[in-house]
């Protein structure tokens, strides 16, 4: 059974598996290998920091809502009305979680008809302006402390232009 052609075929079986295994190991050694033995080669990446003494960068001025709204795109504000549909209606009376928002925009606020408002909202007086739409969504939580609208907010200005320009079309 255990000839002696056998056990040689075995062994040399043996030793060319440890031999891949070596040659393996050896290509990966070098093609994942990092030499730290040297000053000048440093592993990752370098980041610059800035000096202490040197002034922070100025962050870049947002540019003023009203010139935003002034060349808004009705057309890409529908796309962001999806994050509304969610609790908002376009059709006038349909209110869902929130109040109803056709002819939103220049309407007074409060005024939904069958809506029953949080007191955070009856307390704001005046009309829904652009402006004040448009402050509304970025934080509803810090223009009407207490509101029950549970929305993050919208932080891009272009975003806020487009979508109360798409409200102002409906």
């Amino acid at each position: 059974m255990f000839d002696t052609m056998t056990i040689t075929k075995v062994g040399g079986a043996v030793c060319a598996a440890l031999l891949v295994f070596l040659l393996g190991g050896w290509a990966a050694e070098e093609l994942y290998a990092i030499d730290n033995h040297s000053e000048d080669h440093v592993s990752g990446y370098r980041i610059a920091l800035p000096d202490d003494d040197s002034p922070a960068a100025e962050p870049e001025p947002e540019i003023p809502f009203e010139e935003v709204y002034a060349v808004a795109d009705a057309g890409a504000g529908e796309r962001l009305w999806r994050q509304c549909s969610a609790c908002h209606a376009l059709n006038a009376g349909q209110n869902g979680v929130g109040p109803y928002l056709a002819g939103i925009v220049d309407r007074p606020k409060h005024s939904a008809d069958g809506f029953d408002y949080s007191d955070a909202l009856l307390a704001l007086e005046g009309a829904w302006t652009p402006e004040n739409i448009s402050s509304f969504i970025t934080n509803p939580r810090a223009y009407a402390p207490g509101t029950s609208m549970s929305y993050g907010g919208m932080d891009d200005v272009e975003d806020r232009a487009n979508l109360i320009a798409y409200l102002a079309t409906q």
